[in-house]
């Protein structure tokens, strides 16, 4: 995933064992008028459907790979789109792009059987070119009125720190595209002469956050977790599971066994659907008419 540099492998293996003490939310306090804050929205529950979002073969596993195997486990359909083939993250001398995309690609596929991802798909864009444009926000738009998840999960383009072009870009365009391209019929009218209807997501989980508010707890589902990171072999050197293992009894050696959860900041769309609220309007024009 333009791994150009082991520091960096390093930094997002050990990523993979955030703790809960780490991941507190702040603490509620009072707005600046004076007023309470809005009650937080309650936790994302299922089954349900999600679709994640993300630029690069690899990247789904190691910032969400946990909520996907606990969402899959409890009958959740989850899709997956990839718009990078990953076509540049290697130092293998003998390595050309259209291969090490062909590797990635079915590394991704044997990640998501591992997780019980229902589907994947590749949009085929270059390795490090992503482009915040109209075209990756049509295809993104079509893409959610075609399979309607509830829930979203993609990078987070917004983060103040580092940020890899094609993470911030494919954050931004899905941002977009969710709100509010793929609610409003007229944007990219193509799709609802296809048949595609407008879709409202209602909850978006967005990933690789500096100020992350929402955990979830995936310590049941860290095995399957490292198993579908263990799929991408090209990326990960010669780390087999053992490693992975062995850095979990270090650190519960040192801090104590704590949950290991997976972090994001949350987008909450309480708004109900159109629809939804179009049948509350009839049932209240029935009963004043009937009163």
């Amino acid at each position: 995933m333009g791994k150009n540099g082991k520091g960096k492998k390093r930094d997002k293996l050990k990523g993979i064992l955030h703790i809960g003490r780490e991941a507190e939310p702040a603490r509620p306090g009072m707005t600046a008028t004076g007023a309470a804050p809005p009650e937080p929205p309650p936790p994302i529950t299922g089954p349900s459907s999600a679709m994640v979002i993300m630029a690069h073969p690899d990247d789904a596993e190691f910032l969400c790979g946990g909520t996907v195997a606990k969402w899959c486990a409890e009958g959740w359909v989850v899709t997956y789109v990839v718009v990078t083939s990953g076509d540049k993250g290697t130092h293998d001398e003998s390595m050309h792009p259209e291969k090490l995309a062909a590797i990635r690609e079915e590394e991704q596929r044997a990640a998501c059987r591992a997780l019980g991802v229902k589907e994947c798909i590749f949009l085929g864009y270059p390795d490090g070119f992503t482009v915040d444009e109209h075209e990756l926000r049509g295809q993104v738009v079509r893409l959610l009125r075609l399979h309607r998840p509830e829930v979203v999960i993609t990078w987070d383009g917004f983060r103040h720190t580092f940020n890899h072009r094609d993470h911030r870009n494919v954050g931004t365009v899905t941002a977009d595209a969710i709100y509010p391209l793929v609610r409003d019929r007229l944007f990219y009218p193509r799709d609802e002469e296809d048949g595609l209807a407008a879709h409202q997501v209602n909850e978006v989980l967005l990933a690789g956050s500096d100020n992350p508010d929402y955990v979830v707890d995936i310590t049941d589902h860290w095995i399957t977790k490292v198993d579908a990171i263990l799929c991408h072999a090209s990326q990960i050197g010669n780390r087999q599971k053992s490693d992975f293992l062995k850095m979990r009894e270090e650190q519960v050696a040192r801090e104590g066994q704590k949950p290991i959860e997976e972090r994001f900041r949350r987008w909450s769309i309480r708004r109900p659907p159109r629809q939804e609220q179009k049948e509350e309007a009839k049932e209240k024009d029935g009963a004043a008419a009937a009163g």
